[in-house]
């Protein structure tokens, strides 16, 4: 089994490192159940993201396995269920995503019922916004959609550090690092989005609206990162929050996205002086 636990971990940090430089490094640089905690918790989330942002996949469609995916996950022993429901979808979808059931049984035991209640919850929350056609109309609106598919990320890694070693940190604070970086990656995907035909902005509101509204979540998820005390949690946590100030400063002066080399200066910068 411990083989298995091994070799799953390896499959899913290479199905990390081809989905998101942003959590690959500070997941990489975490040991044992920890790592094996956060990376199945990432995992799990990419899988349903896949499914809500599918370019070519009918509205009803994401809706209807956001939903069954949310089910499945409630229940004590989903593996059955959710190959039932991606059987018909095994063309279409991501590896990411089809091995789902694998990315749940990467979590230690006792940190799965966490993992598995916030990927159910995130996964209903988004298909809500699928049959909604991502409209958002006001500030609440946008509020919303950050928790349902950024937001509920920062509790769960919340209650994964109390997990682990009884870390404690601020709730409120933690759903603003989400909501943080869902709103840079907002601003760094407006072209693409536009193209699509959907918009996350509000009605009314300027690109300069949205930066604030990034700009004042980061400041909220500096503040959470400051009250951790040094050690691996404190680093998983500063490197994504150094990147996405990063990337917010490159739009804002017109530069576009990170370049590797600056992500890899970003994350050099941040392992011998902390973020600034």
């Amino acid at each position: 089994m411990l083989n298995n636990q091994n070799e799953l971990l390896t499959t899913g940090m290479n199905i990390l490192l081809t989905n998101s430089r942003t959590f690959f490094i500070p997941i990489s640089r975490l040991n044992g159940e920890l790592q094996e905690a956060v990376a199945s918790a990432y995992l799990c989330m990419r899988a349903i993201d896949e499914i809500e942002d599918h370019p070519e996949m009918p509205r009803d469609s994401k809706a209807y396995l956001l939903r069954h995916v949310s089910a499945a996950l409630g229940t004590e022993e989903p593996e059955a269920e959710l190959d039932r429901l991606f059987a018909p979808y095994a063309e279409a979808l991501p590896e990411v995503t089809l091995r789902l059931k694998d990315w749940v049984r990467l979590s230690p035991d006792s940190a799965a019922p966490l993992v598995k209640q916030s990927t159910a919850v995130m996964a209903s929350g988004m298909a809500d916004w699928v049959d909604k056609n991502w409209l958002i109309q006001s500030r609440e609106d946008l509020d919303h959609y950050t928790y349902c598919v950024a937001g509920a990320v920062g509790e769960l890694l919340s209650d994964l550090w109390r997990w682990h070693d009884g870390t404690e940190t601020d709730r409120v604070k933690a759903v603003a690092f989400g909501r943080g970086l869902q709103a840079v990656n907002i601003l760094r995907n407006y072209g693409e989005d536009e193209e699509r035909g959907v918009s996350f902005f509000p009605n009314n509101w300027t690109q300069e609206q949205m930066f604030e509204y990034a700009r004042h979540n980061l400041q909220e998820a500096d503040a959470y990162v400051e009250a951790l005390k040094p050690g691996q949690i404190l680093e998983f946590c500063t490197i994504p929050l150094a990147l996405a100030h990063g990337t917010l400063e490159a739009l804002s002066s017109g530069d576009g996205k990170l370049t590797r080399e600056h992500v890899m200066s970003i994350v050099s910068r941040v392992n011998e002086h902390g973020i600034q």
